[in-house]
């Protein structure tokens, strides 16, 4: 209790000041952004699967009733991740791209999805999907339309977040048509990012802002990361080797620029995997896996996975690139060096080790050799003093112990990719052969 005499609150000019102070304080509590990379999610970069590159806009399901954008296609998928171990080694989001909804938003402003193809309702899909140990991802868009002409977010983020959350998703991917001027585009990723973070649902944010904004005005990839987990920086890939060398060009020229700024919950994003498609050989399907990891992108395959060869499996499901790629370090990698038709990538990894591609980007003739001194990898210190170096595509091999001057060579097919590791050995045992003892070295 209060001393007899003494009032329990104060009062005058002072109790006003401190009651505006309060004030102050409370609203600007509730006002200030949350912000989407403090939202705890994609520490490493997503795994699953997205509809789009294969199966792309079908929404005729008496004509298709196999490929049509329907609930029973994500149903038939999320089954498979399941049943052929998808799960079990990383993929976990199921993705529906562009094509899901109805035409018009319901009586309420609501999205819905087309009531035909999706006759369950997304919140019923994605109590499924996460009864088998799934994420369910969905698509939406910044302007007034998707790029397939179905209603936009514009106007609708807070109300469309709130809708997104109660079905139970559990990752956005925001597109970028349709968007009016630069200032919208910016407004309005930024208004869902706040808006999914105040449904208090734990939502991946997929954006598209740098690919929107780049033709125009330079992407600030500091602000971009404050509010999205991953974004897009080219245009879509497709099933073709010439869709992947141009990312991979893209990517190498922009480097300064692109790689400092990805890491732990905010990843670059160079669209889907096509492996296990049509348009690739053998090679260039490593080539894809293979530099995926070593830029930290995310891995979302856009396959048919009732119709993937076992060779197409065993690459997307290989545990030892998909370490990489989910390194926790989570730094990006790099090109190094481009020498004739070669190019040198390299990734740091946690514990000092190096993830290393060599690309041959000839695409005539025979395999062909390419040596280099270990000197070049990690600024010198990937093999310093020493290093175990292991192969791990196109088929895993011990390649033995090497120190800071070596020369390896390998042997690339035209398109391919060698893949490496390097580890740092710190010590190793030494047998001195005069007196049969052993000898720790540093």
């Amino acid at each position: 209790m209060a001393p007899r005499g003494r009032s329990r609150e104060p009062s005058g000019p002072r109790s006003l000041a401190l009651a505006l102070a309060l004030a102050l304080a409370v609203w600007l509590a509730l006002c200030r952004p949350a912000r989407a990379l403090d939202n705890g999610l994609a520490r490493t970069p997503p795994m699953g699967w997205l509809h789009w590159e294969r199966f792309l806009c079908q929404t005729d399901c008496g004509e298709e009733p196999r490929r049509c954008i329907s609930e029973q296609l994500f149903m038939q998928m999320a089954d498979l991740m399941v049943s052929e171990g998808w799960r079990d080694v990383g993929y976990q989001y199921l993705c529906i791209d562009d094509c899901w909804m109805a035409p018009t938003r319901d009586g309420q402003g609501r999205l819905q999805p087309d009531p035909k193809r999706f006759p369950s309702g997304i919140g019923k899909l994605a109590d499924y999907v996460h009864s088998k140990g799934l994420k369910l991802g969905i698509y939406a868009d910044v302007g007034n339309k998707t790029c397939a002409g179905f209603p936009g977010s514009y106007g609708y983020y807070e109300l469309d977040a709130e809708t997104f959350a109660g079905w139970g998703v559990d990752l956005l991917k925001f597109d970028g048509c349709n968007f009016g001027t630069l200032e919208l585009l910016a407004e309005g990723y930024k208004t869902m990012s706040w808006a999914l973070n105040k449904t208090g649902r734990s939502i991946v944010y997929s954006c598209e802002w740098p690919l929107y904004q780049r033709p125009l005005q330079k992407p600030n990839y500091t602000e971009i990361k404050q509010y999205c987990n991953y974004w897009r920086n080219y245009a879509d890939i497709y099933d073709a080797w010439n869709s992947i060398k141009n990312v991979l060009d893209w990517t190498a020229y922009n480097q300064d620029s692109i790689v400092d700024v990805a890491g732990p919950g905010g990843w670059n994003d160079p669209d889907m995997l096509v492996i296990g498609d049509f348009g690739l050989s053998w090679d260039q399907q490593v080539t894809q896996m293979a530099l995926w990891a070593i830029m930290a992108s995310p891995l979302l395959m856009s396959n048919d996975l009732r119709r993937i060869s076992p060779q197409a499996k065993a690459l997307l499901q290989n545990k030892d690139v998909i370490a990489i790629n989910q390194d926790p370090l989570g730094k990006q990698g790099y090109r190094i060096t481009k020498d004739s038709n070669f190019e040198l990538w390299e990734r740091p990894l946690s514990d000092g080790a190096f993830a290393i591609a060599v690309i041959n980007r000839q695409e005539m003739g025979g395999p062909q050799a390419f040596a280099f001194s270990t000197a070049i990898l990690g600024n010198g210190l990937a093999c310093n003093p020493m290093c175990s170096i292991q192969r791990i595509l196109p088929a895993s091999k011990d390649l033995g112990l090497h120190n800071w001057v070596s020369f390896l060579k390998v042997v690339v097919n035209p398109t391919g990719t060698v893949l490496l590791k390097t580890v740092v050995i710190k010590e190793r045992l030494l047998t001195d052969h005069s007196n049969g003892h052993s000898l720790d070295v540093l």
